[in-house]
Parts: C-alpha cells; structure tokens; sequence
C-alpha cells in the first residue's frame, strides 16, 4: 500500500511540513486535547461549584468518563477493525460537539444536575472510545514506518503543549465566564477537529466483504486478546499501563477538590499551577527520541515510567513557596507520561499488523483506560473517608508499584524494543503449526 505523503524522502524537511493528511490529523488532535484540557479543570468545578458535589461525585464523574473502556472497549476494536476508520472518527467527533454544548444550555433552562452531568460524561466516553481506538489505527496508514516515531513525537509533544494552554486558560475562563458557560471551548474544538478529520485525504481500501457466521465478533475479540497478552512485550505494558492508569486517575481526580479545600487556591491559580506543571509533558516529548536513540528504547522506557513516583511530592503542597512541591512533582508525572507514550506508541505501531492493530489497541486500552473508572471512584471514595490530602499519599504510592512491573519484565534485559515479533520456531512434522502474528 501506498503510504499517503511519504513517498519522497529527499528533502528532511518536517513530517508536517511534507505529509498533508498527518497535518490535519495533527491540527484535529491538538486542538481536541486543548478542549479536552479545558474540561478537565472546568467540569469538575461545574460538579464542585454550581452543584455543590461531594467528593465521592467528583470522582463518580471522572469515573463514568472512562467506563466505556470496560463496557465497549473491546467489541470497538472488532468493529473499528472492519470499518473505514475516517468515518468512525467523523461520527464520534458530531457525537462529543453536540454533547458538550448541551451542558450550558442545560444550565441556562435551569436544567443541569449531577445526574445531567454524569451521563452526558458516560456518552462522550463512548464517542471517545471509538475516536481514540479508529485514530490509532488510522495513523500507520497515513505515515511511513521510518516516520512514526517523529510523527508520535509531533503528536504528543503538541498534545502536551495544547493541554498547557486549556489548563491555564480553563482556570480563567471558569472565573470570566462561569465553569458551564467555558465548555463552549470545548464544543468548538470538536467541530475544528471533525473539519480536519474530514479534509484528510487517505482512504483505506475497501477489502473483500466476507460473510460473518455467528460469532465471529467473539472470536475477533479473543484474537485481539490472544495477541496483546500471549506476548511478553504487550503484556507487560498493558499491565504497567492498567496499574499505573488506576493510581493516576485516582490521585488526579481528587486533586481539584485537594487544591480548592485543602490548599484554598482559586481557579486561576489552579489551573496556572498545572499549566506549569504541564511543561514536562512538552520536555518529554523532545526527551523521547533523543534518550531513545542515546541509551536504547527498552532502556529509556523504564527510565520514563519511573520518573511519575516523584509525584509523591504532591501531597506536601501548601499555600505560597510548598506550591514548589506540587510543580516538581505534577512535571515529573507529565513528562515520564508522554515521554513513555511516545515510546510505547511506536513500539506498537511497528510490531503489530495493521489489519489486527484495532483489536490489538482495542485490547491494550480495555486494561489500561478500564482501570481508570476504578481508580476515580477508589480516590474519590479514599477522599470522602480519609480527606484529600492523605487519599492523595495512599494513591501515588501506586505510580512506583506500577513502575516496578515493567522492571520485573523481559524489557529489563534489552537495550532496544523489538520491531517485529519473534518467528515462530518450526515444529516436528505432524504437529500443529503455533498460531502466526
């Protein structure tokens, strides 16, 4: 197949620069998780502010965000894997616009309510769930192999910058415009998103339309299954992500709550301090590929997963100079975060087959995202009983544990992360050949 763009390889001028669809794609996902930014510091405070939400339902709604991860997560994979990924994105995109610019007309009809807020967060996690598993399966068709690495770098390195400025912005325009009135922000930044999705040019060829017998979307789901966890690589970084995703959610979703009841900032402030601590998300994306290249893609993996547990500081924060602690601290996890996504990113993108990777991504996020739900209602409910400030100490303390699981795998013992699986050794004549990738 022809990769779109990538054809000519004379002149090292940016992969933005010489691939047109890896531009819009680029410009829809940046701009996506500005909005995605921007609501997470401005839907907690519609929860804690406007409703006056306990902290248990802070974290319920953090939870139902995710839950669709459990609920669909896999049979999305089956079916993004059958279906022209452009168009799944399309949908889900109109999906999550006309949800979010619900909520404010929701408040102005006086209409808004928790409950409002919980399953319009359960809908868009649905939408999310098939953009996110269709947009990691789309992206191998749109670069060429020798480009994916600078293409995750440019993805997660603007990402990162793009969540800086929702941050900083979503804390004033909370307190410009009222916390339901900022979502706006984020209904535009899904209609910018469909428009680009839209002008992207690639088409995945049509293949041949096989009839299905009945269940066949079981067996493409433990295919998908078989694959992420039958290999020593995969599985060991889905469970590192699982583990880490649940102490990651379950510390962030309280932290709004912990620097408004705690620590008594206010909304610009608290969305200054993790515009700040967001900067290591953009110095881990230009730190990727350079320590990659330098020490090895296993070796500097395992660096970056390590680097979060300086997030231990968190807890320490108070008013004036102790704000210091909750920078060090929010940075270390935003850098060893992208840092590592990046690596991982590639890795999958290499190793696995494109016609199996939907499943493939599908299967990994099931663990990795389907953690997540978990881990907001375990902080929220370690909040609610024990207070803010000790929940967050008993909730960070998971980002080492997870840490140490990728330490304990075959990862450890290399420099550099395969590109292709291992070939299957031959087996004596009369037996059965083992299941190929």
């Amino acid at each position: 197949m022809t990769t779109t763009g990538t054809t000519e390889r004379t002149a090292p001028r940016s992969l933005l620069l010489r691939n047109r669809d890896f531009r819009h794609l680029w410009t829809g996902s940046t701009t996506g998780k500005y909005g995605a930014s921007v609501t997470s510091v401005a839907l907690p405070l519609v929860a804690v502010t406007m409703l006056h939400a306990s902290t248990f339902q802070v974290g319920l709604l953090t939870a139902v965000t995710w839950l669709p991860w459990l609920l669909i997560g896999l049979p999305a994979g089956a079916w993004v894997d059958r279906l022209p990924r452009r168009p799944v994105m399309l949908a889900a995109d109109a999906a999550a616009l006309l949800l979010f610019a619900g909520i404010p007309a929701a408040a102005w009809l006086g209409l808004l309510t928790i409950g409002y807020l919980l399953v319009t967060a359960l809908l868009v996690g649905t939408a999310t769930v098939f953009f996110q598993t269709a947009y990691t399966a789309l992206l191998p068709h749109l670069v060429a192999p020798e480009d994916q690495a600078e293409g995750n770098s440019k993805l997660h390195g603007s990402e990162s910058a793009a969540q800086l400025a929702g941050y900083g912005t979503g804390g004033f325009l909370v307190q410009a415009v009222g916390a339901a009135n900022g979502l706006f922000v984020n209904a535009a930044t899904f209609a910018v998103s469909f428009l680009c999705v839209l002008r992207i040019k690639h088409r995945e060829p049509r293949g041949p339309v096989a009839p299905r017998s009945r269940g066949a979307l079981g067996r493409e789901i433990r295919t998908g299954l078989r694959l992420t966890f039958g290999d020593p690589y995969l599985r060991a970084m889905t469970v590192n992500g699982g583990a880490a995703n649940l102490a990651l959610m379950a510390y962030q979703s309280i932290l709004v709550v912990f620097l408004v009841r705690e620590v008594h900032l206010s909304s610009g402030v608290i969305g200054a301090l993790m515009t700040g601590g967001g900067i290591g998300g953009i110095l881990g994306a230009f730190a990727a590929r350079r320590l990659a290249a330098r020490i090895g893609t296993a070796r500097a993996l395992l660096f970056f997963e390590l680097l979060p547990s300086l997030a231990l500081l968190i807890p320490l924060t108070t008013r004036g100079p102790g704000l210091v602690l909750f920078l060090i601290g929010y940075m270390s996890v935003s850098f060893g975060v992208i840092a590592g996504n990046i690596i991982s990113s590639t890795f999958r993108q290499q190793y696995c087959p494109k016609e199996v990777l939907g499943r493939i991504s599908a299967s990994a996020a099931f663990l990795n995202y389907g953690t997540i739900p978990l881990g907001a209602l375990i902080g929220g409910a370690l909040g609610e009983a024990l207070g803010t400030r000790t929940a967050l100490w008993i909730t960070i303390a998971g980002l080492p544990a997870a840490a140490s699981l990728l330490w304990f795998s075959p990862i450890r013992r290399h420099r550099d992360l395969p590109t292709a699986p291992p070939v299957p050794a031959p087996t004596p004549q009369g037996e059965p050949e083992p299941s190929s990738r």
